[in-house]
């Protein structure tokens, strides 16, 4: 999942998060917690990891009865948010809300990278989102097979975008490029998803591979056409995409994902006491609908499931990064 989405959305929900916070806090059981809790963010302010943390945020203050403080520590493709989690003591007053492109395909992009973000303790699910595989509308094919065939009589091939070098929209695409034949495609980064597609609706490139989240008032906006859908069903918000499946692609399916985790070795008293705060605040109504507004999906689920996606994705996209030679530097 990038981080890099659309400010005004993003703005107004934040301040719908704030006002939501004036709920009165449940009452803390046991000891812990009897302090604020700090959520490490690895990226600025205002991009999709933050918004999930922001707007979570309120509901894990009421379920814990204590204050919950987000904490940007932006650097490294997320890395050094990372880092300060791995390294904190494990009492549950420092988290991270970490994201599938730290955790599950930098250990394999970036070059002598010492942290292993397996060893983090899994929380719970914060939200998920499908990427949407898109063209610009001048493009006349209308799957992704018709999409690789005229991509072969292009003279000079075809470009497609991402986010950045080693993100998931780039590792996404590639994996695509495998999935259909391999038609002459060339990859260009940009600085985040926010650039990138004020130059795919610009027709700069050909397609692009991105959260829903992300392409969503572009594709509303008829700016680009969505091919396909990553996720296992189809999104409420665009029911006309086709999943993967049905778009003849039964094994691209996956999703962007952002979690809470804790740093190694944290009780599992603790665990099943955030787990809680958080499936209780993802129930929430007012916070279901900023999450779903955005094109994303809830979270929730057990710790346990965290675990088994992060650990599933860090090999799923470490065969395609080892595949592709793909490098965060480019």
């Amino acid at each position: 999942m990038t981080d890099t989405v659309q400010g005004i959305s993003r703005r107004g929900a934040l301040a719908g998060a704030l006002s939501f916070g004036l709920a009165t806090p449940a009452i803390a059981q046991g000891g812990y917690p009897n302090k604020p809790i700090t959520v490490v963010v690895g990226f600025p302010p205002g991009g999709q990891t933050d918004f999930a943390a922001r707007i979570l945020q309120p509901g894990l203050s009421n379920a814990l009865g204590q204050s919950v403080v987000i904490d940007n520590r932006g650097g490294a493709g997320g890395n050094l948010g990372t880092e300060t989690v791995l390294r904190s003591r494990p009492d549950g007053y420092t988290l991270l809300a970490g994201n599938a492109n730290p955790l599950t395909i930098n250990p394999h992009t970036f070059q002598g990278m010492t942290i292993d973000p397996l060893r983090l303790t899994p929380v719970g699910l914060m939200l998920q989102s499908s990427l949407i595989l898109c063209v610009h509308p001048t493009v006349p094919a209308k799957t992704p097979q018709e999409f690789a065939a005229w991509a072969k009589t292009q003279p000079n091939g075809v470009d497609y975008g991402s986010a950045s070098a080693g993100s998931l929209s780039h590792v996404a695409m590639e994996m695509l490029k495998n999935r259909i034949g391999n038609p002459p495609m060339e990859h260009i980064p940009y600085r985040g998803s926010g650039p990138a597609m004020q130059d795919f609706i610009a027709g700069r490139f050909s397609i692009m591979c991105d959260a829903s989240s992300v392409v969503a008032p572009f594709l509303r906006a008829g700016q680009i056409r969505g091919m396909l859908s990553t996720g296992a069903a189809r999104i409420p918000a665009f029911p006309d995409i086709p999943v993967a499946a049905e778009a003849g692609l039964p094994d691209y399916v996956f999703n962007a994902w952002i979690g809470l985790f804790g740093p190694p070795g944290m009780p599992a008293e603790i665990v099943q006491r955030l787990n809680a705060a958080l499936n209780q605040a993802v129930q929430d109504a007012a916070i279901r609908e900023k999450i779903t507004s955005q094109g994303d999906e809830p979270g929730g689920g057990t710790a346990e499931s965290l675990g088994e996606t992060m650990r599933r994705d860090h090999a799923r996209w470490g065969e395609v990064v080892r595949s592709n030679n793909i490098r965060a530097d480019g």
